[in-house]
């Protein structure tokens, strides 16, 4: 997208179809496509060209909500607007016992309470990071995370529990039985 389009102005001029063909494989790229091209018109009549730097700025352009105006705040421009709650951070918090809310806004205020402001952004990409790799939403890998000894895993069935012994089971080591050099290691499953 942005080597096609690399700057606000040119993405403005594009039209529907060149940006739809080069997103087309998100999610609702047409929708997308039409706020993308309806923000970089906006940021082109309203702002001179120039990415807003407030909350109120970025949240009034098409297509972008609080969490997106948070992550460029705190990523592209240092400043702390607030805590990204995407569907990583809200499982991730609600299993850690640190909310009892599901809506993004309330998560945020919750956070925004534990967190100096300073750690608002950071705290979110560790979390987003942590709910892709380990803690899936799904099948989260509780015997591979470095939280376990402080996750209360909420809402979480126990770990003895039958649901993640197939996936302890499933490694394997080579131990060696013999004496010989590069020989005789026989796989065994560990626990």
């Amino acid at each position: 997208l942005f080597k096609r389009f690399p700057t606000a102005e040119k993405l403005a001029k594009g039209t529907q179809e060149e940006v739809e063909k080069i997103i087309h494989s998100l999610g609702f790229f047409r929708a997308k496509a039409t706020n993308l091209r309806g923000m970089a018109t906006a940021i082109m009549e309203k702002h001179g060209g120039k990415l807003p730097e407030t909350l109120e700025e970025l949240t009034a352009l098409p297509g972008v909500g609080r969490k997106t105006a948070n992550v460029v705040l705190g990523t592209a421009f240092g400043i702390p607007s607030g805590v990204v709650v995407d569907t990583h951070v809200r499982r991730i918090t609600n299993l850690l016992g640190l909310t009892k809310n599901n809506s993004p806004e309330k998560i945020e205020v919750d956070l925004q309470k534990l967190l100096p402001p300073e750690e608002w952004i950071n705290f979110s990409h560790r979390l987003i990071h942590h709910g892709r790799r380990i803690c899936i939403a799904r099948r989260p890998n509780c015997l591979g995370c470095p939280l376990l000894s402080l996750c209360p895993r909420v809402g979480l069935k126990p770990l003895e529990g039958p649901e993640e012994k197939p996936q302890a089971e499933k490694r394997a080591v080579t131990v060696k039985t013999g004496a010989k050099r590069g020989g005789g290691g026989k796989k065994r499953p560990t626990r």
